[in-house]
């Protein structure tokens, strides 16, 4: 085999996920490990050059064909840098990832958080294969988003460009506070913790709905009782869904990406999600903005993030 491969790496806190990529963004070989951060940073770094020499020795690839390595992490990173700012969920301050990387392994290393590299995966080689400028959405604990225009990642001048959960969509008198300090961030109403809280504070007003039966509510026991007709919980998702529908017309007013792909745990739920925020889309957006422009689920579940790391190399 003569072909170039390249080496995606997702890292997590509890997990260091690897995989394989040709050119066209085929996902090869994939391989996991611990990441054991409560050893610490080097214990962390010795697992990511362990698992990257282990996936390339055990596929038919030789070390030779590597073009490089793509990490994505959650947290806050310099990117011109190559230093990880801050990483809590791997205990990560201030590392300079990528001269360590590149040091240990000989091979070109690129950096991107989380958010970016999994927009990128499924721009490579998933929902967004073929357009060149998609904007994603990952739907899980937060609100997270990805910028693809031109086929690359857009990172704005000090690489936080996509912080999709973070704009304020909700109306004052209606907003609460968000995780980053500010009121009404999309990520209040429209991720697992926001819909849960919601459904939360419909029990504890002793709204007549179905899940004043479950001791500890999930998205998923929510979604699951709106199919099932519980007008509470119908009322919760209609919500959820307005306020992404809400962002991407701003976003398509700005952008005008051709398309919106949304994946997370959260996106699992189905049409019943989907054909709520398309409405509100097209409520909300003007004509020649919606023209061509579609919103779909993502594709790559949770292999996004190992493709996008991979594509750095690339794209």
């Amino acid at each position: 085999m003569s072909e170039n491969i390249y080496v995606g790496v997702d890292l997590g806190g509890t997990a260091i996920k690897v995989g394989i990529c040709n050119h066209e963004g085929e996902l090869l070989h994939t391989y996991e490990g611990p990441t054991e951060k409560e050893k610490g940073t080097d214990t962390v770094i010795d697992n990511i050059v362990k698992y990257v020499r282990l996936i390339v020795e055990q596929s038919p690839y030789s070390w030779d064909q590597l073009v490089g390595v793509g990490a994505g992490v959650a947290g806050f990173t310099d990117l011109r840098a190559g230093v990880i700012l801050l990483a809590p969920n791997i205990g990560f301050r201030d590392v300079p990832i990528r001269a360590i990387l590149e040091e240990r392994l000989g091979k070109t290393i690129r950096i991107d958080n989380d958010a970016n590299v999994a927009a990128l995966g499924e721009a490579w080689s998933g929902a967004g294969k073929g357009v060149n400028d998609c904007v994603c959405y990952t739907l899980g604990t937060g609100v997270g988003g990805g910028i693809i225009l031109n086929g690359k990642i857009y990172q704005g001048f000090a690489g936080l460009a996509g912080e999709i959960g973070h704009i304020s969509v909700v109306p004052d008198l209606e907003a609460i506070q968000c995780g980053c300090g500010k009121m009404g961030c999309l990520e209040t109403v429209s991720s697992a913790t926001g819909i849960v809280r919601m459904a939360v504070e419909a029990v504890e007003r002793g709204d007549q709905t179905s899940l004043s039966s479950i001791e500890q509510i999930t998205a998923k026991d929510i979604f699951d009782a709106a199919k099932a007709g519980d007008e509470v919980s119908i009322r919760i998702i209609n919500r959820a869904a307005f306020y992404l529908g809400k962002s991407m017309a701003a976003i398509a007013a700005t952008l005008n990406p051709e398309r919106f792909i949304i994946g997370g745990g959260v996106s699992k739920a189905g049409d019943i999600l989907f054909s709520k925020i398309r409405e509100v889309f097209a409520e909300l957006t003007p004509a020649p903005l919606q023209q061509g422009v579609e919103i779909i689920p993502a594709k790559l579940g949770n292999d996004a993030g190992i493709v996008g790391a991979a594509g750095l190399l690339l794209r």
